[in-house]
């Protein structure tokens, strides 16, 4: 259903779209696709979708643009999922389908760039590991749980039984399920999640401030991240009474289309914002 041409100029504006020379009609059929997934028009994050119709229109200033700032995230996110650099080729191989325009489609804006993208990778590497394993269960570690840079989404593909309300009560649900997890956390494991999800520093880096090896920092990460997604869990199964196949449609639901469902985000709210701020020029070195 067509969307009312004023808000689509206010949002296009807001969006500043004209910047990649976006057509307002692409822009308003953009804002369409994500208002028939139920999305919240007004919290979209608008610049990023802007940057992504670009792209798929092949403008090469918004491409260069595009690889400049998501390159360097997504090789991170690679690094975390696999230190010894396998999943390197993953992220290579989303920038391919990217350059050929038709992963993009499945961009609404619900989440930033640097979210979808992570989440598209992670999706990429359990896909990998489940063939190498000849489709043998994967554990429940740190690689499902929805957040910046473990997330999964299957671009086009949408959890079973999952309309638009049922996918926003699941990603509320978890949301608040993490919001209390992160909360308990003992300050140096928040201190080290907020070093490389919200400030976004590498794991050496990370691993710098708090005097740990890159390889032990990694381990630490990882081993947060599976606390925090088996605590999801027991909280949506206790508190949410949700059975089995209930608690993996709402992390289908969440990884599929993250929203606002974002790590970066929720350490930012600590009530300690120290935690959060780091002195990236101290880590690296710099006067």
């Amino acid at each position: 259903m067509p969307i009312d041409a004023t808000l689509a100029r206010r949002l296009y504006l807001k969006a500043r779209a004209e910047r990649w020379r976006v057509p307002l009609e692409r822009f308003a059929e953009a804002l369409e696709r994500g208002a028939e997934r139920g999305a919240n028009l007004e919290t979209l994050h608008l610049e990023d979708l802007a940057l992504a119709c670009a792209c798929a229109a092949g403008d090469e200033e918004a491409w260069e643009h595009f690889i400049r700032e998501q390159r360097p995230t997504l090789y991170r996110a690679a690094d975390a999922l696999d230190p010894g650099g396998g999943a390197r080729d993953l992220a290579d191989g989303i920038y391919g389908e990217l350059f050929e325009r038709s992963l993009f489609r499945y961009f609404h804006g619900r989440s930033s760039l640097a979210t979808w993208l992570r989440a598209v990778l992670a999706q990429r590497h359990v896909d990998r590991l489940r063939v190498d394993r000849k489709l043998e269960p994967l554990p429940d570690d740190e690689l499902s749980l929805p957040t910046v840079g473990a997330g999964f989404s299957r671009p086009g593909v949408e959890p079973a039984d999952s309309g638009p309300h049922e996918s926003d009560r699941c990603r509320e649900l978890i949301r608040d399920a993490l919001t209390r997890a992160v909360s308990e956390l003992p300050s140096r494991e928040r201190l080290r999640l907020a070093c490389y999800y919200a400030q976004e520093l590498t794991l050496a880096e990370t691993g710098k401030l708090l005097g740990e090896h890159e390889a032990t920092c990694s381990r630490h990460l990882a081993r947060t991240r599976k606390t925090l997604r088996g605590e999801i869990e027991r909280q949506l199964r206790e508190q949410h009474t949700l059975s089995a196949a209930e608690i993996a449609d709402c992390f289908g639901a969440a990884s599929q289309d993250p929203g606002e469902l974002d790590l970066r985000q929720l350490l930012r709210m600590e009530p300690d914002r120290k935690e959060s701020r780091v002195d990236r020029s101290r880590v690296r070195g710099r006067t």
